[in-house]
């Protein structure tokens, strides 16, 4: 543990003290400044929890050997009631009304922009809106009585995953092949026009003056 915080300690002095922390424009730019340096700390960040982890496991152990009566204070007895309110509470926001909700949110937003730019067909928003109309009938199933996973429409049902979750994939699917396919037929396009050797017109703003 000590061996990774100190060989990260001297990172953080890297970090401009000019630049304060209400400054995001600034900021940004000192972050993309010393962008290698903050994955290294992130790295070596990691390095420490797992260490510190495994000495907590450890020291609890010895303790609770040593007296059973302080293992309370690394590691209390275990609870079953603690892992049924945990489950029933993240059901909510990994895959049921709250997950359904959002899901809902962008992928309205994303039919009618993609489609109203012209990026994908205008036919495409529709199974979009019919995407968000599903996940906004599966947003009350929260409300559909006891957890029952084998149920159809309660917040644990396969029901409203198969209803909120169906379409939307659909739609990113039939996205990802119909994007694939225009770009595949612009780089054919380029080709034939013969705009370079390679077929790909290089920006001009991959060249540091900005000119060819």
């Amino acid at each position: 543990m000590l061996v990774f915080w100190a060989a990260q300690f001297p990172l953080y002095l890297a970090h401009d003290p000019s630049v304060g922390i209400y400054d995001s424009s600034a900021g940004a730019v000192e972050a993309y400044r010393i962008r290698s340096i903050i994955v290294t700390r992130i790295l070596l960040d990691l390095g420490l929890y797992v260490s510190a982890m495994i000495f907590a496991a450890g020291l609890g152990h010895l303790i609770r050997r040593a007296d059973p009566g302080y293992g309370w204070a690394m590691a209390p007895d275990p609870d079953p009631s603690v892992n049924r309110a945990l489950t029933m509470g993240y059901i909510l926001i990994c895959n049921s009304s709250i997950a359904f909700a959002i899901t809902g949110l962008f992928r309205g937003a994303a039919g009618w922009a993609a489609a109203a730019t012209g990026v994908l067909p205008r036919w495409t928003r529709w199974i979009a809106f019919v995407g968000v109309l599903l996940c906004a009938a599966a947003v009350p199933s929260m409300y559909g009585g006891p957890l029952d996973p084998a149920g159809f429409y309660d917040a644990a049902g396969w029901g409203r995953v198969v209803v909120a979750n169906l379409p939307p994939a659909i739609w990113v699917m039939l996205a990802a092949v119909l994007l694939l396919r225009r770009s595949t037929a612009a780089l054919s396009g380029r080709r034939t026009a013969g705009d370079n050797t390679s077929g790909l017109r290089v920006p001009t703003w991959f060249h540091p003056r900005g000119g060819p």
